[in-house]
């Protein structure tokens, strides 16, 4: 029950931060631009695949609890729900990690942040590149949610 009341909580917060945008850029990625993305395939191998897959495909059993009740990581394909979230919430919450966009310390995860670790322009490149890759269905969707 923990685990669920937790989990929850996290989603219905990542999902009310969908839904209100701040003064940011609507898009901030740039799935179109080659040089961007070929940057951002490069560290999302380097830094992303580990857990997220060579292939964007996430790890198994994504939407179960790992033993530690922390989540697997969810694929950023279509498959995934990364398309379901606007591009300010994806970069807020790669730069700084579940626990501290959510304002939860106590939030586990295995999601690191990198802030720090990569620049800002850098984010960028990386979910781009992901970005580059959803079908234009899943593109579509994730930017009439930017345009909100």
């Amino acid at each position: 029950m923990r685990w669920c009341s937790s989990h929850l909580l996290a989603l219905f917060i990542l999902s009310m931060q969908s839904l209100s945008s701040s003064a940011w850029s609507k898009e901030l990625f740039s799935p179109d631009n080659r040089e961007i993305v070929s940057e951002g395939k490069a560290l999302y191998q380097e830094q992303c695949a580990s857990c997220h897959g060579k292939n964007l495909e996430g790890e198994p059993n994504w939407r179960r609890p790992n033993a530690d009740m922390t989540m697997p990581a969810p694929p950023h394909n279509d498959t995934g729900h990364t398309w379901h979230h606007t591009d300010e919430v994806l970069f807020n919450l790669t730069k700084f990690g579940l626990a501290k966009y959510l304002n939860q310390p106590d939030y586990k995860s295995n999601m690191p942040a990198y802030e720090g670790v990569l620049t800002d322009d850098e984010i960028k490149a990386v979910l781009s590149f992901i970005k580059s890759s959803w079908s234009t269905t899943m593109r579509e969707h994730q930017d009439h949610l930017n345009s909100q």
